[in-house]
């Protein structure tokens, strides 16, 4: 009975040990934004450098290959083969860094405001403010909770996802035309 209730306890213990360890998407997300701010606010560091350093903060926080996946929606991911869904996932993962990275660098001297999360079951919204001189942009950041922590599936701008406007692009292609059509426009924007 000894040996039982000590089992018991440990485990209680390291649960209680492991959540204590565990950040809230909020936390992650405001802590990698953070680190990114910092990195663009070196004026000593050129644009690949900063580029390179703000890949490194954040790509642990995206879930790229959700991402992927969700951008091609389920009717044409399933059709894909393996060695067409891993040339996808490789050719929209580096658009989607690029176009990511392309706007971070425009940041300046905005100031970012962050709302309560919204919890939506396993996955939780955090609404985030961009106010510049001009006005506020509204950001959602969408995550949901993985084995691997809190990861990023989304991101909407002013009420537009991201996955929402590649998976329009992706499709207007694909009704017209082939996947290799879509590898191809996606392989020479790599080249761009």
């Amino acid at each position: 009975m000894k040996k039982l209730l000590y089992v018991v306890l440990s485990l209680l213990l390291f649960s209680q040990i492991v959540m204590a360890d565990e950040k809230t998407a909020e936390e992650v997300v405001k802590s990698k934004i953070d680190a990114v701010i910092a990195v663009l606010q070196q004026k000593e560091l050129d644009q690949q450098t900063k580029k390179g350093k703000i890949t490194e903060i954040v790509s642990p926080m995206f879930d790229f290959q959700i991402m992927a996946k969700l951008s091609l929606g389920r009717k044409y991911w399933t059709g894909l083969s393996r060695e067409n869904q891993e040339k996808f996932t490789e050719l929209f993962i580096k658009r989607l860094k690029e176009s990511y990275l392309n706007k971070m660098i425009l940041y300046t001297d905005e100031k970012l405001v962050y709302e309560s999360p919204i919890q939506e079951k396993r996955k939780v919204h955090i609404p985030t403010y961009l106010i510049a001189k001009d006005g506020k942009t509204l950001m959602l950041y969408k995550l949901y909770s993985s084995k691997n922590g809190w990861r990023l599936y989304d991101i909407e701008i002013e009420g537009v996802s991201i996955i929402q406007t590649y998976r329009s692009q992706f499709t207007r292609i694909l009704e017209n035309g082939t996947i290799e059509d879509l590898l191809s426009k996606l392989e020479k924007q790599d080249e761009n």
